[in-house]
């Protein structure tokens, strides 16, 4: 998933934020499986994947060579690709040096792959394969400029990670950071890139020693270290651990980081991991980056900030827009606008924004009071009335209570205009905690579900806004889910995913959001619910699909059954319909013989 930066609003001192998502990026996707045929890869794309899911594996007729398997609609179909060793091909076409260049290539929309009919077959959304490992360290298909960077900017001689080989599919690589100064221009330490090849499901680095598991070739080498060509030990001293993981996995994920939180280290009562440590490095990172706030220091705009230490930020990418009387074009029907709760002060400019923005539902996830302290002003009119705000007037048209949530149905109009009406819904969550976040994600989830029903009714509707008090921490929170959720249902259940790194990518639009480590481990807890929702209902489908296939049989074959019942039913009534028939026949004639005389004039009759 990858965030498009979009800049802060000053909406007179009202300080809100844009966020869209956009096509995630192929080089985080482990689509080659290397042990599936091509029936068993139509079985799982037609039962888990989507129109444009893909995968690559081996070619079981042409040894050394690959397939690509594509869902094309309800069907699946199959290229080959020709491998020489020199190039990667379509058996024609564009030549590349790996097979992660050609895949990319074709998913980037560079080129057209067609069927023999003409079907135009798209590689949108990888299929991607289980991870061989559940350890942290292993990267999935990461490259290798890449992974020099990573462990460039930890610069921890010893740090190491796995990820997969993007010029033989199947193996992989440990990239390592050495004591000693890179020659290349960069000045940094050296990366050393190790091959791990794996033959006949067992994994070596080369010579006689081999495992069973990529973790127990891991563990044996940080015991001893690695000898390279040049006679120079490599020793493996610290993971650099991904916050990658597939989707369907993260059930894993979220044991895993639990139990690393319990296991903390007895000899230093202050040390932590699991959730802890991930949350930890995503605020070093927020602090590395230096970013002007003075739009909201400005004296006409702080009155209007709520929080004195909360303030929007402005990067590089961003330029700052103010309220305006012409509409916002938005290019992607997923666009969110993250703001701060309602000061006296700003209920005008609020009502403003929702105009302009075209804004059709809005998310409340505060109460207006919470242990005494103002968390939102009431910007809403109470039940039946109405209340003019600056240039427009709201009516509250209705409002009832739901589990865990209140739902308000308001109208506004320009006072000039007021026959342009726009009916907007405002979701009010209750269930949130003053501190910290609910027990357990399902209410949040379902939640969800009924504000994204009620913003898909509106074809040409504005953004959809959330806010707290803050705006930053259950409104990233919310955020993030809903994104990540997004992502799940477009690109299946076995999709990448990276919560950390989408977090930091809402950052960088706006500081702060996701607050604390119960809100970043409730995201995990929120996907990892959903995921199983999924899963039941997916269960739940093939069940019926099943049921139904068997009562289709059933009745089939019962179908058939009576049919043929009928069919000797109707042969034993034709056998005793002709032997009365005969039967018939001999009573009536008896000994006797029939004379058949011609038909004469009786003048002409003579007597016998």
């Amino acid at each position: 998933m990858c965030l498009c930066a979009w800049p802060d609003l000053c909406v007179c001192g009202l300080y809100i934020l844009y966020v869209y998502v956009c096509n995630v990026s192929l080089c985080v996707s482990s689509w080659f499986h290397r042990d599936i045929s091509g029936l068993d890869a139509e079985s799982v794309l037609k039962s888990r994947g989507v129109h444009g899911s893909f995968l690559a594996r081996p070619s079981r007729k042409n040894q050394g060579d690959f397939s690509l398997s594509v869902r094309v609609g309800e069907l699946v179909t199959h290229i080959r690709i020709q491998n020489t060793g020199d190039f990667y091909d379509l058996y024609g076409g564009e030549k590349f040096a790996t097979l992660s260049e050609l895949v990319e290539y074709y998913t980037a929309e560079n080129g057209i792959l067609q069927d023999k009919d003409g079907t135009i077959i798209e590689l949108k959304y990888p299929f991607n394969c289980s991870d061989p490992t559940t350890e942290r360290w292993y990267h999935g298909h990461l490259s290798g400029p890449n992974a020099e960077k990573l462990l460039w900017e930890r610069d921890e001689p010893g740090t190491f990670l796995v990820r997969e080989s993007l010029s033989k599919p199947g193996d992989f690589v440990l990239s390592v950071l050495t004591e000693e100064k890179s020659k290349a221009s960069s000045g940094g330490r050296r990366v050393s890139h190790i091959k791990i090849m794996c033959q006949n499901d067992r994994y070596t680095v080369g010579g006689t020693e081999m495992f069973d598991t990529l973790a127990d070739l891991m563990e044996h080498y940080k015991r001893k270290g690695i000898e390279e060509m040049s006679g120079t030990w490599v020793h493996l001293k610290q993971p650099y651990f991904s916050t990658r993981v597939n989707a369907a996995d993260i059930d894993s994920r979220v044991r895993l980081l639990d139990q690393m939180a319990e296991r903390e280290n007895e000899g230093d009562k202050k040390s932590k991991a699991g959730f802890w440590e991930e949350f930890d490095t995503l605020q070093k990172q927020e602090t590395k980056v230096k970013k002007s706030r003075e739009e909201g220091m400005r004296p006409e705009n702080k009155s209007k900030n709520r929080y004195k230490n909360i303030l929007p930020c402005k990067n590089y990418d961003c330029n700052g827009l103010c309220l305006h009387n012409k509409l916002q074009e938005s290019g992607d029907p997923k666009v969110y606008i993250a703001c701060q709760g309602c000061l006296a002060t700003t209920v005008n400019d609020f009502w403003q924004m929702v105009w302009q923005e075209r804004t059709r539902v809005i998310v409340m996830t505060t109460r207006e009071v919470e242990k005494g302290r103002n968390k939102c002003v009431p910007y809403w009119p109470e039940m039946q009335g109405s209340k003019e705000v600056g240039p427009y007037v709201v009516t509250c048209v209705s409002e009832r209570d739901a589990t865990d949530y209140k739902i308000r149905v308001m109208e506004i109009s320009p006072l000039d205009q007021s026959d342009s009406v726009r009916t907007i819904w405002h979701y009010q969550y209750l269930s949130w905690p003053d501190h910290g976040v609910p027990e357990e994600p399902g209410g949040v989830l379902s939640f969800l579900t009924q504000v994204n029903t009620k913003q898909a009714e509106f074809a040409n509707a504005g953004p959809m806004i959330i806010h707290c008090s803050a705006g930053i921490g259950r409104t990233g929170t919310i955020v993030v889910i809903d994104m990540i959720i997004q992502t799940i249902d477009t690109k299946g259940l076995d999709c990448d995913i990276d919560i950390q790194k989408s977090i930091q990518m809402v950052r960088d639009q706006r500081s702060g959001m996701v607050q604390t480590e119960a809100q970043y481990k409730f995201i995990y807890l929120a996907v990892s619910e959903y995921i199983e929702r999924e899963r039941e209902t997916e269960k739940r489908e093939r069940e019926s699909e099943r049921d139904g296939r068997e009562r289709d049989g059933r009745e089939r074959e019962r179908d058939g059954r009576q049919r043929e019942r009928r069919k000797r039913e109707s042969e034993r009534l034709g056998r005793e319909r002709q032997k009365r028939e005969m039967s018939g026949c001999r009573h009536s004639l008896g000994p006797l013989f029939i004379i058949v005389v011609p038909h004469v004039s009786p003048s002409f009759c003579c007597p016998i």
